[in-house]
């Protein structure tokens, strides 16, 4: 039987390599020449790939799951994305790209089939209640083949903290405007922020973001609590590769 501590210590070695492999697809030439022969040029394809998990929704919708964006900007790619694609649609073409970049860089990767059991393991065990990006994903079919299958999950895995996240920061009163300034200060202008939109942000703000971080251990620990040490190996080792692969 494993301590408390023990989930909590895992999540946070597995996290950060989760989300920046995530997110690894987003924007990379192959991904983008797609959305562009469905006609969703330039970030139409990021928003309406991501947001299209939700359905056919209005942009509201959109901007609550996505949290982060300057809500002008959301709704200007999404309501002029609805002219030209259907949101499911949409979020079946990305995740047919997200399945295209795991086939590219981790063919090669051993024990694969060991990190897909351990990460659907993970997604099994998620209560989705208030994590709706992540929910939305659970309808897309996974791939077949061990390598698109692998960084698909990965991508799912990301949706599921970043939820979370989005929940923790709204309980703690921080604005996600705010922990964005915080957590990706370089990235205000790709979020539709102006520095001038942003407040100055205080010691008592990043206390904030702090503990938002530990209540997201805790709101996604326990979908990994009943992994055993094989099934962690197996995942951290899956993770270390996929790194690797793409640092080569």
């Amino acid at each position: 039987m494993t301590s408390a501590a023990e989930p909590t210590t895992f999540v946070g070695e597995v996290s950060r390599p989760i989300q920046k492999l995530g997110a690894e697809f987003y924007f990379v030439e192959p991904t983008l020449a797609h959305g562009k022969s469905i006609g969703l040029g330039g970030l139409r394809f990021y928003f309406m790939g991501r947001g299209g998990a939700l359905g056919d929704v209005n942009w509201q919708t959109v901007h609550s799951a996505f949290g982060y964006f300057n809500p002008a900007v959301v709704e200007h790619m999404w309501t002029t994305s609805l002219e030209r694609i259907r949101p499911t649609v949409a979020a079946h073409e990305y995740a047919l790209c997200s399945q295209e970049f795991g086939r590219t860089h981790f063919s090669d990767l051993p024990d694969l089939d060991g990190f897909c059991a351990a990460a659907e393991s993970v997604i099994a065990a998620v209560n989705p209640a208030g994590l709706a990006l992540f929910a939305g994903m659970l309808a897309t079919p996974l791939a077949s083949d061990p390598a698109a299958r692998a960084y698909q999950l990965v991508t799912m895995l990301r949706e599921h903290r970043g939820s979370a996240h989005l929940l923790a920061i709204i309980s703690v009163g921080l604005s996600p405007r705010a922990a964005h300034a915080i957590k990706r200060p370089n990235e205000l202008e790709l979020f539709g922020w102006t520095p001038e939109d942003i407040p100055e942000l205080t010691d008592l703000d990043r206390a904030r973001h702090a503990e938002a971080e530990q209540i997201t251990d805790a709101l996604v620990g326990p979908a990994f609590d009943q992994l055993d040490e094989s099934a962690r190996n197996s995942l951290r080792n899956g993770l270390a590769g996929m790194r690797a692969a793409l640092s080569n």
